[in-house]
This record gives structure tokens, C-alpha cells and sequence, in this order.
């Protein structure tokens, strides 16, 4: 997973459905359930298994724009961005960024609080950090 250059797809598995309460998790190579919400996500939620965050120690995040996906759901695709956190728990972004900047790319900068500081950087921010992480698990 590391090393990977600007335009390499990316495999993720979605965690928590938009628009939904119920969230999961990726755990032992399964998605398990977590907990349910009290805000239903305004975005696809989910992890990239075979790589390590080192700001939480888990898979690094990952949310994709559009319409529902399903809990479990493999999806491979390129990054379209990556949103910063000043705690460095960043999540990399899948989707047209363009298409949905009015609704989806509102609402998932909205989602966090302003000290979290939440930017939305572009693709090669994203292959850059995917580049900069160790692989997990």
C-alpha cells in the first residue's frame, strides 16, 4: 500500500453508511458491529485495510462521496483528496470533488469542529500521505 504514486486506485472497505446510525468497524479482516450514532454520517465512512495510521494507530480513514454505499462494501478507486486534520488523523477522499463540493464536500468539513481545523487538500496531498505511511494491518 505505501509508495503508491498520484492516480493508483485504492482499495477501502466501507464502515458506516451515509445517512445511516449504525456504524462498524474493521476489525480481524471482517467488518463487526461498533455503535450506533446519535448523528447519522453525512458521507460513505470507512478504513483502507494494509495501512496504519500513526495518529490513532488504526487503518487510515477513508469517506466516499455520492450516493449510499453499503456496510461492507470493497471499493476500489483512485483518491480525489485528502482532508487534513490538525490532530493528523487525516481521511482520504474518494469521489468528484467538483460535483459535490455544493452538498457532500460541505457537509463533511461541517461534520467536524472547527478545531480540528478540517481542509480539503487535493490528490496529490493524498498519494503524498498514503506515501508517507507504514503498512498495517
Amino acid at each position: 500500500m505505501t509508495g503508491q504514486p498520484e492516480g493508483t486506485p485504492v482499495e477501502g472497505v466501507v464502515e458506516w453508511t451515509r445517512g445511516t446510525l449504525d456504524r462498524f468497524v474493521w476489525r480481524g479482516g471482517e467488518v463487526v458491529p461498533y455503535r450506533a450514532e446519535p448523528w447519522p454520517a453525512p458521507v460513505n465512512y470507512g478504513c483502507l485495510p494494509g495501512t496504519l495510521n500513526p495518529a490513532d494507530g488504526a487503518e487510515a480513514d477513508a469517506v466516499w462521496l455520492g450516493t449510499p454505499l453499503a456496510v461492507g462494501e470493497r471499493v476500489t478507486a483512485v483518491p480525489s483528496g485528502l482532508l487534513r486534520l490538525a490532530d493528523g488523523d487525516h481521511k482520504v477522499v474518494f469521489g468528484n470533488l467538483e460535483e459535490h463540493h455544493g452538498g457532500d464536500v460541505l457537509a463533511l468539513l461541517a461534520w467536524f469542529p472547527p478545531e480540528r481545523g478540517a481542509r480539503l487538500e487535493g490528490p496529490q496531498a493524498a498519494a503524498a500521505w498514503l506515501a508517507s505511511l507504514t503498512a498495517g494491518g
